[in-house]
């Protein structure tokens, strides 16, 4: 048994009793706290807040735990897979001259005309830069086609001219992605113990290039164009719910919500860690992380723009073709263009691998937790290496020809409707059948002290508000999925669909697991009995089960001291507090 004062309770735990009987020693904790913010800051800033949010500003001026698991699934063969097209354009940058820099290569076609051809009309010293004939600076001013653009779909990628056509696997795209698995299994080989060291680097390093390339890029001529582009808002769309369905969808998407990673990362803290303060750090700097990305961006898009002589709305674009085709051409027009290049796709490496961390381990820890015996807790390094083989293996058809087809499928249809609707369900389920006030209970437990009123409430009634909103407007919003001129055939659609259909399927499919295995002699007997915690309920450890939580055992009154179970075995062993000082067993528990 150990005991405890309210009164002299400190966020949550008696001073000195943190260190000693705080730490889960079965499943492992955190270093330190700032592990924890760090990773799970590396988790919400990813590829998304560089290519997504400054798209969006451009363009608008401005059973569930099963369904998580099946999302980060999805979203971790995928999301390697661009972490892997990364790592092939930073290997690729180690030239003198960038590849996708003149149309005087194999793969190009003669409606390439890049931005620097321009320079080689007349009097080229160099033969293989040709100079533009009269139908080419008509592509150049008009619609061009780039050698950065060339250079994704006909060598990078080498594009298929459909979703169904595989074509062959992309050998260096292969071996890359061998690469970023074998990089990730290595970061988790120790599990937090491992990954929390390296997001010191992931998480932090990203910043550094994001302002190395903030300087190098307000320097430039018609860099305040494009910022002010970034910054001007455009009033005529402010009462479009699409506007403001967007920002919700951004925010939402952004924080990781309902993936699942966020919780996984959270179960290795110690019980009393302060979550408040973590979640607001997290969410903060997940925006703020957002809104610097756009001004690095649109500082090197205006800079571009003003070479080329057009709006910046001409040269912004988003997803895979502001990270790979856009912002890349921008960076052949600065001197040193190879560094640059290096730079920029170094830190999307980096963002990259601080969200895989946070998926991989997700999916191992799901694992584990469910199997739960010792044996698998020992050998969770293989468990590590089985979900990192898979993944990899599941990930080769996407290197194929068809591969981008594939994964923006998986983008638009497996990690989108689907989070919405887990989310939403774990809102209402939390806050209307578990209850808010039993919530806030385990809250004030944790913490030491109850939730704001502003957060109470948000969490019963605005945010099940929003995302409800959210799925209206993705269900309003919805079109059928399209990649630049390619349109997506209905088989292609209907497979999306599914993979959406398959994560939030299981929510319905465990809740009558529940209901067939339950006691209860009616259908709302064992309804009521489904939806109640069982017995187990409660805080891991027995040391932090109190209140409503603590074993039922005799009480009496002993002046602000809880008493709780450490061993229920050993019921009549005397009790130590924390200064050392024996109480006998009757203490008020």
């Amino acid at each position: 048994m150990a005991v405890r004062n309210v009164k002299g309770m400190q966020n949550g735990a008696v001073p000195s009793e943190v260190a000693k009987r705080d730490k889960n020693l079965k499943r492992g904790n955190w270093g330190n706290q700032i592990e924890f913010v760090l990773t799970s800051v590396g988790y919400a800033v990813g590829l998304g807040n560089v290519w997504r949010f400054p798209y969006l500003c451009y363009r608008n001026g401005g059973g569930v735990g099963y369904g998580m698991m099946v999302v980060s699934t999805y979203i971790g063969i995928y999301y390697n897979v661009v972490i892997c097209i990364a790592f092939y354009y930073f290997f690729s940058s180690m030239t003198p001259v960038l590849p996708w820099a003149f149309c005087n290569n194999p793969w190009n076609t003669l409606d390439c005309a890049g931005v620097l051809d321009a320079a080689n009309l007349t009097n080229s010293s160099d033969p293989a830069q040709r100079p533009l004939n009269l139908s080419q600076l008509l592509n150049y001013t008009l619609k061009r086609t780039s050698p950065s653009e060339e250079y994704w779909r006909r060598y990078v990628l080498k594009l298929s001219d459909d979703i169904g056509n595989f074509g062959e696997v992309r050998l260096p795209l292969l071996g890359c992605l061998g690469v970023s698995w074998v990089v990730v299994f290595l970061c988790l080989i120790r599990g937090v113990k491992s990954s929390g060291k390296v997001v010191y680097f992931t998480a932090t390093f990203p910043y550094v290039v994001l302002t190395i390339l903030f300087v190098r890029g307000v320097t430039l001529e018609g860099a305040f164009t494009g910022i002010m582009y970034y910054l001007t808002p455009q009033w005529d769309k402010i009462l479009e719910a699409k506007v403001w369905g967007d920002a919700a969808s951004q925010i939402f998407y952004s924080l990781g919500c309902a993936w699942g990673g966020l919780i996984t990362m959270a179960s290795y803290n110690k019980f009393h860690n302060n979550c408040y303060r973590d979640s607001i750090i997290i969410s903060i700097t997940n925006c703020a992380t957002s809104v610097y990305a756009g001004f690095v961006i649109f500082s090197i898009l205006g800079f571009m723009a003003n070479h080329l002589g057009v709006d910046v709305s001409r040269v912004a674009d988003h997803g895979p073709g502001l990270a790979f085709v856009a912002y890349p051409e921008a960076l052949t027009l600065l001197p040193i263009s190879p560094l640059w290049s290096l730079l920029f796709f170094f830190m999307l490496i980096l963002l990259g691998l601080g969200t895989q961390f946070c998926l991989l381990e997700t999916l191992v820890t799901a694992v584990v937790d469910e199997v739960g015996n010792e044996w698998i807790l020992k050998k969770k390094t293989y468990v590590t290496l089985a979900v990192a083989i898979a993944g990899f293996l599941l990930g080769v058809p996407l290197t194929s020809q068809a591969g981008i087809y594939w994964l923006l499928l998986m983008d638009n249809y497996a990690a989108s409707f689907s989070l919405v609707v887990i989310s939403c369900i774990m809102c209402v389920t939390i806050m209307y059948i578990y209850g808010h006030r039993n919530y806030f209970q385990d809250i004030q437990m944790m913490l030491g002290f109850p939730p704001p009123l502003f957060f109470q409430m948000c969490w019963r009634f605005v945010s099940p508000a929003i995302i409800f909103f959210i799925l209206i407007f993705t269900v309003i919003q919805y079109r059928p999925i399209t990649y630049n001129q390619y349109q997506y055939p209905g088989w292609a659609v209907a497979i999306g669909f599914l993979m959406a259909l398959s994560s939030v399927i299981c929510i319905p499919l465990y809740a009558l697991f529940q209901l067939c295995r339950v006691d209860g002699d009616t259908f709302l007997q064992r309804l009521k009995n489904a939806t109640t915690p069982s017995r187990d309920w409660g805080p891991a450890l027995p040391e932090h089960r109190t209140g409503r939580y603590a074993p039922a055992t005799g009480v009496s009154p002993e002046d602000g001291l809880e008493v709780q179970p450490l061993h229920p075995d050993k019921a009549h062993n005397l009790l130590r507090g924390s200064n050392g000082s024996a109480h006998p067993q009757d203490s008020r528990i």
